[in-house]
């Protein structure tokens, strides 16, 4: 549960613990954040495109998503049945009933492949595998780089959230590389929000890595706020001689960060738009699933709460937020996949529906690119235990929003749904198609290595034109 209160102007000089919780105060005058979006909206501020990356933890199967294959053997297809959807002769399976009943919305993508086979996050928030360029830090995640490239100091929200658990968190997937960790994204700590319970090996993993996976920015019950700034001003003295000697620039760059973090703290919106509480309720109602649903829910897999997951997105890029990451977990089904399936994406597909029409209601779905997809795909043959197995070969994924043309299919597999033989898409040619919808051309764009190298955002990929 993240608390916030509200704190009128006139007492923010004496600000303490008690009224800056874990993100930071609500804004002047006790405003909700429509109120300040409202506010902002009459001086003339412009809307900005953003970004939604919904990461299908341990790797969707595309049997059960939006590859069904009604005509292979029963070994391949599995218990469920295509359905019909919006769109004359596309099908999908019948765990997705509302993305079918709007799929003029939604553009599949059954053609995914060039997985680099890692369970993990990483190239699903990069387009690169966790080997390039290693030696100087690795590469970027998109968020990381957006940070590079449109944050300020000053900003009142961060550039990118993340709100990946699971897999994604302990693995430090939307990592910076070698930007350095003044670009890492603000991870808030959701485990009072969303609950998912961690494999031991993974509890192990994290504990060995440390605590900054997420952050906590919290006033210390004996610094009001006034006194934040100088204390900011004695550090900077202090590092002057360091800063002087440091010809990375990642002095200058922690400075920057460190005073994006003080903005962020005392601004409060970042905190009113992580307080769900304060959504109107017909909203809250919208982005509720009945936890009766049918199916098996492992131990390290979601509630149906955690559709409010996509609501937090919603409530996070109307604050002025440019890429929010958030995890569905657990499809990491080696076995019981039919049972987990069906208490998992009945989750997806109603997160997804739902946010599709929340943002075109509030006139965003234009500005907002939605991206769901995972690691990987799972074999054609269910093995022994009733699971499916990891399949780089070829994965789902489905694209909304940012003025992309829905209503269509890209790529096709072959019978068993094992290999693409037609339109193959890699993970680069999304990011390519990504970064398009947010204005940005990755190969003219550069940022430099540690080593004084300019890097490429992209140094392949292709726009998937099919979807402008």
């Amino acid at each position: 549960m993240i608390t916030v209160t509200s704190v009128p102007c006139a007492q923010r000089e004496g600000l303490t613990r008690r009224q800056a919780l874990t993100i930071g105060a609500l804004g002047c005058g006790g405003l909700s954040l429509a109120d300040l979006l409202r506010a902002e909206a009459l001086q003339g501020r412009r809307s900005e495109r953003a970004l939604i990356l919904v990461h299908l933890d341990g790797g969707p199967p595309q049997h059960e998503t939006i590859d069904p294959k009604a005509e292979a053997p029963p070994e391949i297809r599995g218990p469920f049945a295509p359905i019909a959807t919006s769109i004359p002769g596309i099908q999908i399976g019948e765990l997705l009933p509302r993305m079918a009943a709007q799929l003029q919305d939604f553009a599949l993508i059954r053609s995914l492949t060039n997985s680099a086979g890692r369970h993990d996050a990483f190239q699903c928030q990069s387009g690169y595998s966790e080997s390039d360029l290693k030696s100087l830090g690795g590469r970027p995640a998109l968020g990381c780089a957006m940070s590079r490239l449109l944050g300020r100091p000053t900003d009142q929200v961060p550039p990118f959230v993340d709100l990946m658990q699971g897999r994604a968190l302990v693995r430090n997937s939307a990592r910076p590389g070698f930007l350095g960790p003044a670009y890492q994204p603000f991870r808030p700590d959701l485990s009072g929000m969303f609950e998912r319970e961690l494999e031991s090996g993974m509890k192990s993993e994290l504990a060995r890595l440390g605590g900054y996976h997420t952050i906590s920015l919290e006033l210390n019950a004996e610094i009001p706020v006034s006194r934040v700034d100088h204390r900011l001003q004695l550090l900077a003295g202090l590092d002057r001689i360091r800063r002087d000697v440091d010809s990375s620039g990642m002095m200058h760059a922690m400075d920057e960060f460190q005073q994006q973090a003080v903005s962020i703290l005392t601004s409060g919106r970042l905190a009113e738009a992580m307080d769900l509480d304060s959504e109107d309720p017909r909203v809250l109602a919208r982005y509720t699933l009945s936890e009766s649903t049918s199916g098996r829910r492992s131990t390290t897999s979601e509630s149906a709460h955690s559709v409010k997951k996509f609501l937090l997105a919603r409530r996070l890029v109307e604050a002025g937020v440019r890429v929010v990451s958030l995890s569905i977990s657990d499809f990491d089904t080696h076995s019981q996949n039919f049972p987990r399936m069906q208490q998992l994406l009945p989750i997806v597909d109603h997160g997804l529906t739902a946010l599709v029409d929340d943002l075109r209601e509030r006139g965003l779905l234009d500005q907002v690119t939605i991206l769901a997809w995972g690691e990987f795909g799972r074999t054609p043959r269910v093995n022994s235990n009733g699971g499916r197995d990891h399949w780089p070969k070829v994965g789902p994924a489905i694209l909304a929003g940012g003025q992309l043309r829905g209503g269509q299919v890209i790529g096709e597999t072959d019978r068993l749904a094992a290999s693409v033989v037609d339109r193959p898409v890699t993970y680069k040619d999304m990011f390519a198609t990504v970064y398009r919808t947010l204005g940005i051309d990755p190969f003219q764009i550069t940022m430099t290595d540690p080593q004084g190298r300019p890097q490429y955002l992209l140094d392949e990929g292709t726009v998937i034109t099919e979807l402008f």
